[in-house]
């Protein structure tokens, strides 16, 4: 998907994909497809910028032509999984979290393990919707059971707020 400006970019929806490192298969297809859903649609994709959850869902996204951005730990913006057009280095460890949901216009957790339980923290307190598959099963998470109904859920969230022409 070609972007004619920036002002048109920065209009775009972002959809934070967050989860484990090292997920099992099943959950590690759940973000590919529901990466490559945000690309279809045109969203961009805000996540870690690493491995697992992260990269499964960038690849999808790719795989769609969409713009995926990654927030590191790090301090080195090699760090990036392949499939990361813009990557931010941060140096800030496990504080990156915080950056990841404060950059996502509402968040899908997939699987994930406390790490993402602080993205999910730090998502409840930005008052951003979060969605989850396989993931915690707490208060303020609302559960999906697919790709696509996790990616619809958050798309109507989104038009409900106003984010869609």
């Amino acid at each position: 998907m070609k972007v004619k400006s920036m002002k048109e970019l920065n209009k775009r929806i972002r959809i934070g994909v967050i989860g484990g490192a090292n997920p099992e298969p099943e959950s590690r297809e759940i973000a590919f497809k529901v990466g490559r859903l945000i690309g279809e649609k045109g969203a961009i994709l805000v996540c870690g910028g690493l491995g697992g959850i992260m990269e499964a869902a960038a690849r999808g996204a790719k795989q769609a032509e969409g713009l995926t951005i990654g927030v590191l730990p790090g301090n080195s913006t090699q760090d990036a999984n392949p499939y990361i057009d813009i990557v931010i280095a941060t140096g800030l460890g496990c504080g990156r979290n915080s950056l990841v949901a404060m950059n996502a216009d509402v968040l899908i957790a997939i699987n994930g393990q406390y790490g993402t339980l602080t993205e999910i923290a730090y998502g409840s307190i930005y008052g951003k919707k979060i969605i989850g598959i396989r993931t915690w099963d707490i208060e303020g998470v609302v559960k999906a059971e697919t790709a696509e109904e996790a990616v619809e859920l958050a798309c109507k969230n989104l038009v409900d707020q106003s984010f869609f022409p």
